[in-house]
């Protein structure tokens, strides 16, 4: 390092007391030596205070230089590095904002929140994004980020950023599609997408998902468009979702507070598998009763379990579309919930168990108001 500090007082002085010419020169070498060479991050930040000195005052072109030099880089100093990512040029913000990995979560998200649509542009394009800068860009996102981040197989997405996804492929094929064709996208999520796309989306993703093939047939011929009774191959989620709370049964530690933990995160497969082996009813059931229109039936889910009105309510919003609840029809089922007995409920849930091996729609035939 004693070569290198040397060097650097060189170019200290040289900034001094040099010309704008001079110090585009040391801008340059100073950049090569920091790329070409092993150092540690102090010897980094070392060459960044002086890089980010040369780089004060130059023109728009060795900006976009300084970006293209410095993005690939894992020498690139931070604060350097920061500062190209948020210049307001998209050709020297560009690079830097797709290629960089020293660009941290925070400072893409707070790119994505403030910049242009041409910088969301180049952070949909990175080779991976976590789901906290997922969330800003499909919401913050033009149609055409959109579409990007959705067809990057190194993106991330959460619940919310599904939802926000799905909301958006409605009037959209294209990035319906592209929706479709993600591996990671959850089971409800993918039938809520093949219920309102077109045929030709369907046809397309029946093609390129064999693994999701008797779904998508399922949701065609379920008229109205809500879970049916038989799913096909599951996703590798799911499976996982079912081997994990599983054990936790077999265990004794299956109970209203797991529940609560899986709904409150928006952990669909935890929850509807919890509820299943808790209720001894099949998947499907619960699946359907989540999403279903009519909450009755999850009320009388939920209070055969006796279960608390703040756990059911998190039950409630999981199978909501976007949720979301309004006040009036949460006050409507709380009411409803009140009125339900417990015995009742349990009652009506022994009724359906002995059907289970018939019809899936047996619940739905087993739903008196029970008081």
């Amino acid at each position: 390092m004693a070569e290198s500090k040397s060097f650097l007082a060189e170019l200290e002085e040289a900034v001094s007391r040099g010309t704008a010419e001079s110090c585009l020169r040391a801008l340059w070498h100073a950049t090569d030596i920091l790329i070409a060479g092993r150092y540690s991050e102090d010897q980094i930040r070392t060459f960044g205070g002086v890089i980010g000195r040369l780089a004060e005052e130059i023109e728009l072109t060795a900006r976009v230089q300084l970006a293209n030099k410095l993005a690939p880089s894992n020498n690139a100093p931070l604060d350097v590095i920061r500062d190209l990512a948020f210049d307001d040029s998209i050709d020297v913000a560009g690079p830097v904002l797709r290629q960089s990995d020293r660009l941290d979560v925070k400072t893409l998200v707070a790119s994505a929140k403030s910049k242009s649509q041409r910088h969301l542009l180049a952070i949909s394009k990175r080779k991976s994004i976590s789901d906290a800068v997922t969330d800003v860009l499909v919401v913050r996102g033009s149609p055409e980020v959109v579409s990007s981040v959705a067809a990057n197989k190194g993106a991330r997405f959460s619940g919310f950023g599904f939802l926000h996804l799905l909301q958006r492929s409605e009037d959209d094929s294209i990035l319906a599609e592209q929706l479709g064709l993600r591996k990671d996208i959850p089971r409800h999520l993918f039938q809520q997408l093949i219920s309102k796309a077109s045929d030709e989306v369907k046809k397309k993703l029946e093609r390129e998902r064999p693994d999701m093939g008797d779904l998508i047939q399922a949701v065609v011929t379920d008229v109205t468009g809500t879970i049916h009774a038989k799913f096909g191959p599951a996703s590798k989620n799911y499976f996982a979702a079912k081997r994990m709370v599983g054990k936790l049964h077999q265990y004794g530690g299956l109970n209203e507070d797991k529940v609560f933990e899986f709904a409150h995160s928006l952990k669909f497969n935890e929850t509807a598998v919890a509820m299943s082996l808790l209720c001894d009813v099949p998947i499907d059931v619960v699946e359907r009763a989540l999403v279903d229109t009519n909450r009755e039936v999850i009320l009388i889910l939920a209070k055969a379990l006796d279960f608390s009105w703040a756990t059911t309510m998190s039950l409630l919003f999981l199978g909501s579309p976007n949720y979301r609840i309004t006040a009036g029809d949460l006050d409507r089922m709380k009411r409803d919930f009140q009125k339900l007995n417990v015995e009742t409920s349990k009652q009506v849930l022994s009724v359906y168990r002995s059907r289970k091996d018939a019809s899936a729609d047996g619940l739905q035939m087993a739903e008196p108001h029970a008081t």
